[in-house]
């Protein structure tokens, strides 16, 4: 049986220009499923360390993710999928031109293009529907009998849970790695990037450069994607200095 080739796309900072979860985070602020005083409270000072440059922006992700749990905690299903339709409606577009164009580029090979999000799975799957992904996987957080959330959740940011999605998705499609593709931009991303024979760093974080780098096999096949304004860079390990 001839293999599948695929191409696996984070979504927050690879395709989407930000983090989805911040616009759901907003509407729930809108919608008054969070206080607002919790975001100046606990996530603000988050925020204005990373936009200084003098913070991890996987730190004030993080802090978002905590609180969106515990606001979905009861919620119905409806509620959640209802607004996270309404994000990407209106921010769905919002993307890298590289990565948009990149998805086109292996659909029109007949690749199979996945995206593997550590984003809610209500959001993922809206923006897998409206950028055309074969598949999707996102962070699943889970519902009682009455499809209500229960405040726990199976997360897809860590290396470990986006490694078990593509082993899921190589038996489930009958994939080759070795002629598969992956892009990320943090180190969630790096055994994602490691594992295929075509990886590439979108916009990467430092933490994520330096695990590249000290990776002898994935140095060798790692490209890595700037896109700033109208202009995307192309280089390779050999040319970075950090």
């Amino acid at each position: 049986m001839t293999k599948t080739i695929a191409a696996f796309f984070d979504i927050d900072g690879t395709l989407y220009r930000e983090g989805l979860i911040t616009e759901i985070f907003k509407k729930f602020i809108k919608s008054d499923i969070i206080e607002s005083k919790r975001w100046y409270n606990e996530v603000r000072n988050y925020y204005l360390k990373w936009d200084k440059r003098i913070g991890n922006y996987d730190d004030y992700l993080i802090k978002m993710a905590d609180i969106y749990t515990e606001a979905v905690k009861g919620l119905h299903k409806t509620q959640v999928e209802f607004i996270a339709k309404n994000v990407i409606k209106e921010k769905g577009d919002r993307v890298y031109t590289y990565t948009r164009d990149m998805i086109c580029w292996h659909k029109s090979n007949g690749h199979k293009v996945i995206t593997i999000s550590g984003s809610p799975a209500e959001l993922v799957r809206e923006m897998s529907i409206k950028h055309g992904f074969h598949d999707y996987i996102g962070t699943n957080y889970l519902m009682d009998d009455n499809d209500q959330y229960t405040g726990e959740l199976i997360p897809m940011w860590d290396r470990e849970n986006k490694q078990r999605a593509i082993s899921s998705f190589v038996e489930k499609y009958n994939i080759d790695l070795s002629k598969s593709y992956a892009y990320g931009d943090t180190v969630g991303d790096f055994t994602m990037l490691k594992t295929v024979g075509n990886p590439r760093a979108i916009n990467p974080t430092r933490e994520l450069i330096n695990e590249l780098m000290n990776d002898p096999l994935t140095r060798d096949k790692i490209k890595i994607i700037v896109e700033r304004k109208d202009v995307v860079y192309k280089l390779d390990a050999d040319s970075l200095k950090i």
